[in-house]
């Protein structure tokens, strides 16, 4: 085996594979070579920067030759900016892999029977699809290498954008991004020329000084928009003389909040946040239900695919009117709401209180009566007793988070044996591990892709269980 030291070009590398993370995959010697601007198809010399063992990771040198499946980025910052890795290959390539991701981790991982895998259920939009994104301030952007390299002095170094994947105190400054439709950009960037205008400090994570920290932008499919501004420093009157600016400049918006955030992250659990201007939520639609969403609730981030997602996990839940379901990690409710008209009961699990509080009130603003909601750790909710006193269900839906359910949610699962398990997972390697532990007492009936985020290498994928006789 070739001897490779950090900073070696590897040549004339053939692609032939993408990583769930969305970075390319080539071979050499016995090696695995993982790889940043490449798409399958390409051959390339790749700079490699780290090796361990039979593994390396490195970026495209030069291209020799250029994949089929190749297009052209539309993106300003595609190479910079990590959010949409794919944007260099076709769409329906993307498909393509994704859905060849759910069949490898099937087999590799679980090891699981299963039936051939349905068509991956494409995104009507390839751009633009996303309800929610949240941006960073910082007084110290990340420079380009044009910029380092012209040794001009950058007399503006605050940026408004996105974090620099690995490098907790980078902010790449955003001019548009295509992730999420108008009015998006044009608050962003109006809130950043606003603040250079007026001379507020941009946070600075290292020195822990600075006024402007985070932004939060929501939008729904019926029009309805979020701004929350998280601020480090507390300083009233410019907060609030930047909230008049958006509110005068941009009218549309229902639901303007604030919060001052002197933590040491930047999320927005255990933190007061408050209305300036309109509702202090927003409120999403679908088949006539009303989904209320705050600031801190979790939410399906593509609302029209979301509709389509669940729509697939009602369908394959297969309800008659006369179950008894359980919804587990039922976030705001959303999926249990849209099942309810059809199931006898639906009962609720879910760590965040704050989600399960949206939850009951959504319940109660559908005028849904057999909705029940509890909000805790999932493995230490989910007993013996639980199911004692609100009885066994008769379908389970589960939509854990990327790392899976905990062995002892499973266990309890199987101790009951509902006759339905429909398992929606952002993670197909994970899912498979569970769906293992699993196959003893069910068989997999259905597997169905849905791909909920285009120009990334994520995909969402529904299974149908049902018990054996």
């Amino acid at each position: 085996m070739t001897k490779i030291k950090k900073n070696f070009v590897l040549e004339n590398l053939e692609v032939v594979d993408t990583s769930t993370e969305g970075k390319a995959i080539a071979k050499h010697d016995g090696m695995v070579v993982f790889i940043e601007g490449a798409v399958p198809g390409d051959v390339v010399d790749v700079m490699v920067h780290r090796k361990k063992n039979n593994l390396a990771e490195g970026k495209v040198d030069k291209v020799i030759k250029l994949s089929s499946l190749r297009t052209t980025p539309v993106c300003e910052h595609f190479g910079t900016c990590g959010g949409c890795k794919w944007q260099n290959l076709q769409y329906k390539s993307q498909l393509e892999f994704k859905q060849k991701y759910v069949y490898d981790a099937f087999t590799r991982i679980g090891k699981l029977t299963f039936p051939e895998i349905t068509p991956i259920l494409g995104n009507a939009d390839e751009y633009y699809y996303r309800n929610k994104l949240e941006f960073g301030f910082s007084n110290k952007k990340w420079l380009t290498n044009e910029q380092i390299a012209s040794k001009e002095e950058i007399e503006n170094k605050n940026g408004l954008g996105y974090h620099i994947a690995g490098l907790f105190d980078k902010i790449l400054d955003i001019n548009n991004c295509y992730l999420q439709a108008e009015p998006s950009n044009s608050i962003r960037n109006a809130i950043r020329e606003y603040a250079l205008k007026n001379n507020l400090s941009f946070f600075g994570i290292r020195d822990k000084v600075g006024l402007l920290r985070t932004l939060l932008i929501r939008t729904t499919s019926t029009g309805e928009i979020m701004v929350v501004v998280s601020v480090f420093e507390w300083l009233e009157k410019e907060v609030f003389a930047l909230l008049d600016f958006l509110k005068e400049t941009f009218p549309q918006i229902t639901s303007l909040q604030y919060t001052h955030n002197p933590k040491g992250n930047d999320t927005f659990f255990g933190l007061d946040i408050k209305t300036y201007y309109g509702r202090d939520h927003i409120l999403e639609e679908m088949e006539g239900l009303k989904f209320k969403i705050s600031a801190k609730s979790f939410y399906q981030t593509n609302s029209p695919q979301a509709y389509n997602l669940y729509r697939i996990t009602r369908d394959l839940a297969g309800l008659t009117g006369n179950e008894l379901v359980y919804d587990l990690y039922t976030g705001t409710g959303t999926i249990a709401n849209f099942i309810a008209k059809q199931a006898k009961q639906v009962i609720g699990i879910e760590y965040v209180e704050d989600a399960i509080k949206d939850a009951v009130e959504n319940s109660k603003a559908n005028n849904l009566n057999n909705t029940q909601f509890f909000a805790g750790d999932m493995k230490d909710i989910l007993n013996a007793n639980f199911i004692l006193n609100y009885g066994k269900p008769d379908v389970i839906i589960t939509d854990p988070p990327r790392a899976g359910m905990h062995e002892d949610v499973i266990k309890v699962i199987l101790s009951v044996l509902p006759k339905k398990i429909v398992y929606v997972s952002c993670n197909p390697s994970t899912q498979a591990r569970d769906l293992a532990l699993m196959e003893s007492h069910y068989s997999i009936k259905k597997v169905m892709p849905v791909d909920m985020f285009p120009q990334t290498a994520h995909v969402e994928n529904v299974v149908l269980l049902e018990i054996k006789s």
